[in-house]
């Protein structure tokens, strides 16, 4: 890949999956001026809640999923993401966030990253910074929370969500997770040249060019927009990404973290824009005239997908914080969202996360895995990350031996 030009390599299969997808789409014109319709009305929904005090982002208790009704369910597939309360208790929360501030000192972290900068290049493209993520996969309470049978049980819940069979087979397993292994957040108060503005993971000019997306998005691109599903995970696990550090490589129903300290409006926490429908807008954005036939709308190759300003100004009046959550709460957010980081916090306490997505069993997922599980063996970065590997060679590391029963299944242990 080009380094100074992204997308230098296809701009190539970017004019021609333009031409192709503009001539299959022989009502593009009104079928962009329909949605746009359809999603100035759900940004002007979004927008009198927030007016109102209100947060469009639904909430759940964990206690309760069972008796989640299918009217919320219905909300909760239209805005995209649910914060999930009280699955970990805060005590336990506590105890981790102690833990994972003393690895990152065991890591010597702060002392070592000057020589790693430059390593991760996935948010170059935004207009924020990084936030302090710190690059950190293996620790013990990383692992300990991503096989706790309660979130197991959350991310159940949330596979379940989505139409999981297409034309009488299965796509996805929604009872079995395989670990998709992130990282941790430890955001300092105070802190305001840190964030990410609004963007999506898992694939930006893929979206267009790449056959396995098409297919996704095979209803906005030439056949009927009403039948379209964000939540249909038909072709979800064949789609191709363009290899870069932290773009995910697993099919995830959901990204998400669970909270570990107390954080919400201006606590430099997560902002999202809660409209599911938002990406097919983008997607038929960048097919439209004005938009130079080698160009979609600004995304680049190996980075994170960009709401442009330019072009995307219809959605930002959607964009704003989660709710305030709770030590233990869990918050998630389909792979199609846009969603970011408050530039500033302004908070008193830290806000702290661990990232912990749901990645259900499939064929795709456990190619991936197979990678992963050979990186945790010996410490290594997570394969879809940079390689920093910080925690080579660390003692203090999870290792198989702190595995359960279920915690193999999810890291693709065969017994």
């Amino acid at each position: 890949m080009n380094k100074t030009d992204p997308n230098g390599a296809f701009r190539d299969a970017i004019v021609a999956s333009k031409r192709l997808l503009r001539a299959q789409i022989p009502d593009l014109k009104d079928r962009f001026d329909r949605l746009t319709e359809e999603i100035a009305q759900e940004v002007s929904d979004v927008k009198a809640q927030r007016d109102r005090g209100e947060c469009p982002v639904p909430e759940v208790d964990f206690s309760a999923l069972a008796q989640v009704s299918d009217a919320q369910k219905d909300t909760i597939r239209r805005r995209g993401c649910v914060v999930v309360r009280g699955v970990f208790e805060p005590q336990q929360i506590n105890e981790w966030n102690d833990d994972i501030a003393q690895y990152l000192t065991d890591v010597k972290y702060l002392e070592r990253m000057a020589s790693k900068r430059g390593i991760d290049q996935y948010f170059s493209a935004l207009a924020s910074s990084r936030p302090q993520i710190y690059s950190v996969y293996w620790s013990k309470p990383q692992m300990q929370a991503r096989q706790s049978e309660d979130l197991a049980t959350t991310r159940q819940w949330l596979n379940r969500l989505w139409q999981y069979t297409h034309d009488g087979q299965p796509v996805f397993n929604p009872d079995q997770e395989l670990t998709y292994v992130d990282r941790v957040r430890q955001r300092q108060p105070g802190d305001a040249t840190l964030g990410l503005s609004p963007h999506v993971d898992g694939g930006s000019i893929e979206r267009w060019i790449d056959p396995g997306y098409r297919q996704v998005y095979r209803h906005i691109y030439g056949g009927d927009l009403a039948a379209y599903s964000a939540f249909d995970a038909a072709f979800r696990t064949e789609t191709r990404e363009i290899p870069s550090p932290a773009v995910c490589r697993m099919f995830r129903t959901f990204q998400g973290w669970t909270a570990l300290t107390r954080q919400g409006a201006g606590d430099g926490t997560l902002n999202v824009l809660p409209i599911v429908k938002a990406i097919p807008w983008m997607l038929l954005r960048a097919l439209q005239d004005d938009v130079a036939d080698d160009d979609l709308c600004g995304a680049q190759a190996g980075r994170a997908m960009v709401v442009n300003p330019q072009y995307h100004s219809l959605l930002l009046d959607a964009y704003g914080p989660i709710p305030t959550v709770e030590p233990g709460d869990t918050v998630w957010w389909h792979a199609d969202m846009i969603h970011g980081v408050e530039d500033a916090h302004q908070g008193k306490g830290y806000s702290n996360v661990i990232y912990i997505g749901a990645a259900p069993d499939c064929e795709k997922n456990r190619v991936f895995s197979d990678l992963q599980r050979a990186a945790f063996e010996t410490g290594a970065s997570s394969p879809d990350f940079a390689a920093e590997d910080y925690e080579l060679g660390l003692s203090a590391r999870a290792t198989p031996a702190d595995l359960t029963p279920l915690g193999r299944r999810q890291m693709g242990y065969a017994d």
